[in-house]
């Protein structure tokens, strides 16, 4: 392996690893919310998604979901396969979905104009909230399903996608992913 390709895998595996941590993290930081407290992870996932493009920030929500899944306290209130299956469980999904559309958005340029990081990230959010009130829907009926898992979250993920937009198109031109080739 020539030293370009090492030192672009370690490069990786770092950002992978990084955004695995960054995405626990912001599962633990819960603002008191009703009628469940927030957590900081769609903030967490569309920063990664645009910012490493499709293949990377498709494996680190699958490396998440994967360190969930074993039991490791990753999620929000835990972890494991019956955690999976629980009320967060389309919520879950739609984070490795939202990773695969808006990196790919990212890497086709849509990170550019202004206008164009709003839609694509507004796109992760339907990505992550349409298997997530689906499932509760499937748990709860729909009418619960919209008033305790969309309805009150709504304002609060515009201000996200506002601060993604922002922070992507002050920092990032490119994604990240684009350079490394995983």
């Amino acid at each position: 392996m020539s030293g370009s390709r090492y030192a672009d895998m370690h490069r990786s595996v770092g950002l992978l690893v990084g955004g695995v941590a960054l995405v626990t993290v912001s599962a633990k930081v819960q603002v008191p919310f009703w009628p469940v407290p927030m957590t900081l992870q769609t903030l967490a996932i569309l920063l990664i998604s645009a910012s490493y493009g499709m293949r990377l920030a498709s494996s680190t929500l699958a490396a998440y979901l994967l360190l969930g899944a074993t039991g490791f306290p990753a999620f929000a209130n835990g972890g494991g396969l019956l955690y999976m299956a629980g009320p967060t469980g389309g919520y879950l999904a739609g984070f490795l979905i939202a990773a695969c559309l808006v990196g790919w958005l990212s890497d086709h340029g849509f990170s550019q104009r202004a206008a164009d990081s709003v839609i694509m990230m507004l796109i992760g959010e339907l990505a992550i909230f349409l298997p997530g009130v689906a499932w509760l829907g499937v748990l709860f009926g729909p009418v619960k399903a919209l008033a305790g898992g969309l309805y009150p979250f709504i304002l609060a993920e515009v201000l996200k996608v506002l601060l993604a937009c922002a922070a992507i198109r002050l920092f990032r031109t490119q994604p990240l992913g684009s350079k490394t080739g995983v």
